[in-house]
């Protein structure tokens, strides 16, 4: 799956361990989710969308739609 989540983690000017520490999950989880190696939970990617305020279909988009 591909996803948007590095741009709207830098357009913050967010390292990847605050991104972490505001969802509440490990920095390896947000690197494997960058990289496409994880995708999150539903409860995971909707935290995700509503902290940066977007859809989920903004956030992350299926590789055969992308």
């Amino acid at each position: 799956m591909e996803n948007a989540l590095p741009a709207l983690r830098q357009e913050r000017g967010w390292s990847q361990q605050r991104l972490a520490e505001e969802l509440g999950v490990s920095r390896q989880t947000v690197i494997s989710i960058e990289r496409g190696r994880f995708d999150p939970s539903l409860p995971l990617a909707f935290r995700i969308a509503r902290l940066f305020g977007t859809s989920i279909e903004a956030v992350f988009v299926p590789e055969d739609e992308a």
